[in-house]
């Protein structure tokens, strides 16, 4: 019964169509971080699922948008944490610091870096993905902090022209080495190292953001 368990009626619950909704992203995700997008097929997903084809194509139009779910997922499971480290009133050395330990505790994440690899596979095919992706994780974080930016920069604190643009310098600083070692690059930071390098990241660019 295509996976779902329906009522006398043949209407599934709603605890029931969430349950298969999440089956469907389960299966979805599981294929395109292991296959990449171009080799995964909505009749791969449905098989794996357990469901049929017409059952998946009345929650997606297509994989596009099925692609955009299993995103829209993982980072509304990612971003909450570090967006909550925004919220908390502190210095702003102590705010950048709890975003920048976010920012590496995710995106060394498995999946993270599979999602990394799926795109760096198939940016050039499939260049929407990449927007995919950046619209709904990277551009918020920016905007983030960027926001944080401004208000340092209007109370006097920090001397910043362009805040979108330290943000993605920041976000950049944070990141950049740590994913090319996770990546196989030389060899990966330890625990250890990720803090180091979160602490001394943050202390740099504020040094920068105060000349």
């Amino acid at each position: 019964m295509d996976g779902a368990t329906l009522r006398r009626g043949g209407r599934p619950t709603r605890a029931e169509a969430a349950q298969l909704g999440d089956k469907i992203l389960d299966a979805a995700t599981a294929l395109f971080l292991s296959r990449g997008f171009g080799a995964t097929s909505i009749e791969a997903i449905a098989a794996r699922a357990r469901i049929s084809k017409r059952t998946l194509y009345h929650r997606f139009d297509d994989k596009p948008e099925l692609f955009r779910a299993v995103i829209h997922r993982m980072m509304q499971r990612w971003l909450p944490p570090f967006e909550s480290s925004f919220d908390a009133p502190a210095p702003v050395e102590a705010v950048l610091l709890r975003s920048a330990e976010h920012m590496l505790s995710v995106a060394l994440l498995p999946d993270a870096l599979a999602l990394r690899r799926l795109l760096l596979a198939e940016a050039e095919r499939f260049p929407e993905l990449v927007q995919i992706v950046v619209q709904q994780g990277a551009a918020r974080g920016i905007d983030r902090i960027a926001l944080l930016l401004e208000a340092e920069t209007k109370a006097g604190r920090l001397r910043v022209t362009d805040s979108r643009f330290a943000a993605m310098q920041f976000q950049e600083m944070i990141l950049s080495i740590p994913l090319r070692r996770a990546m196989g690059f030389g060899p990966r930071l330890t625990t250890e190292e990720l803090a180091d390098w979160a602490r001394n990241s943050v202390g740099l660019f504020l040094d920068g953001c105060r000349a």
